[in-house]
């Protein structure tokens, strides 16, 4: 079969790549032509169409400005799966995009499959018409966003979660030979992990590491984005800040604690067994535009949002100071706070169920 997917992030581009290589075990002759990132061109061995690096717009204010060149993106998408023609169109989360292309594909006759829903349970619930219109088969990696689409008169399949299949398969480290590969000290680390964009990077390292004073005893390194040149950030090196590329599960499973800005980063790191602060600042336009259209949701996580309560802290706009911050991760570090966060990522991964996602999702995609 000719498979057509779409992942305009990283995050996306992580479980379309695991997903692709569940497609070729069950459909050994499988086709692919895919925008999205590096992993993914590992897979298929060819290059994106387009690369997530020239999608990912996140933010009103980042939206409005880049418009012209979203529309721009649609309009050749469209042109391009009509040329093409696939058996099936596998989108990935990314609904602004998506939704759109979702239309289009089905005017065409194309098989539209969702894998990852966009966050509908949290803001844009409308959006659910469309995915009744125009999608075939809807595929969730969230327990209770099942339920949420039979609310709505959906049917959508659980299929787990993926990152459980991603962190399973990763060889067992050595930190040693860590920190030795990288040039760390013997000290032990503090993970930060401050986004990908660089203006989120800028404002959220800052802010990470004015509590280095306080914790001398730890060296810090900063999980470096595949998007942003290594060169960004030797602005923030000296003898006892590091950093590290596209080495960010080998970081976490070598540190002691992480600050991580909020994004798949924060369950990222829970499945990893390593107790985090989460954290989030935006700009007060788009955050107070934010909080008026996110409706009925109580954690920025997806850690706590998995868990319905509070297992990690959030620490959001003004609540994100260096004050709170020092106070937070000391409590992670040693004694009953972090061994209650540990006990509760146990019950985590147990919530999400066992690997397997990707080729649950593979099957049901073949199938058809």
């Amino acid at each position: 079969m000719k498979y057509y997917i779409i992942a305009g992030e990283a995050s996306g581009d992580l479980h379309a790549s695991n997903l692709m290589k569940s497609l070729l075990k069950t459909d050994s002759n499988a086709e692919f032509r895919f925008w999205g990132g590096d992993l993914m061109t590992e897979v298929a061995g060819f290059e994106p169409v387009k690369h997530y690096k020239d999608l990912a717009f996140m933010g009103f204010l980042e939206v409005a400005k880049n418009l012209r060149t979203i529309l721009k993106n649609i309009k050749f998408c469209k042109e391009d799966l009509k040329s093409n023609q696939p058996d099936v169109l596998i989108l990935v989360d990314y609904p602004g995009f998506n939704l759109r292309i979702a239309e289009f594909a089905k005017s065409l006759g194309i098989k539209v499959v969702y894998y990852i829903s966009p966050q509908l349970w949290a803001w844009k619930e409308g959006r659910v018409e469309k995915i009744k219109k125009f999608v075939d088969e809807m595929l969730v990696i969230l327990p209770f966003e099942k339920d949420f689409y039979k609310k709505h008169q959906v049917e959508a399949h659980f299929v787990g979660h993926p990152l459980l299949d991603a962190i399973s398969d990763l060889p067992e480290i050595n930190i040693e030979e860590f920190k030795n590969d990288h040039n760390l000290n013997e000290k032990d680390i503090i993970a930060l992990l401050p986004g990908s964009r660089e203006q989120e990077v800028t404002k959220m390292l800052e802010l990470m590491l004015s509590v280095r004073p306080h914790f001398k005893e730890y060296q810090f390194v900063i999980a470096g984005a595949p998007s942003l040149p290594k060169e960004f950030y030797q602005r923030y090196v000296d003898e006892n800040v590091h950093f590290v590329s596209n080495k960010t599960y080998d970081l976490l499973r070598c540190s002691k604690a992480a600050l991580v800005t909020s994004g798949t980063a924060t369950l990222e790191t829970a499945l990893l067994n390593i107790p985090e602060v989460v954290c989030y600042r935006s700009s007060t336009i788009s955050y107070e535009i934010g909080k008026r259209v996110v409706k009925n949701i109580k954690y920025i996580s997806l850690v706590n949002l998995i868990m319905d309560q509070e297992i990690v802290t959030e620490l959001i706009q003004s609540d994100l100071n260096t004050k709170n911050l020092i106070k937070e991760l000391n409590s992670i570090l040693e004694g009953e706070r972090r061994e209650e966060m540990l006990a509760n990522f146990k019950n985590l991964r147990i919530k999400l169920g066992g690997k397997g996602a990707s080729d649950e999702a593979a099957a049901l995609i073949v199938k058809g």
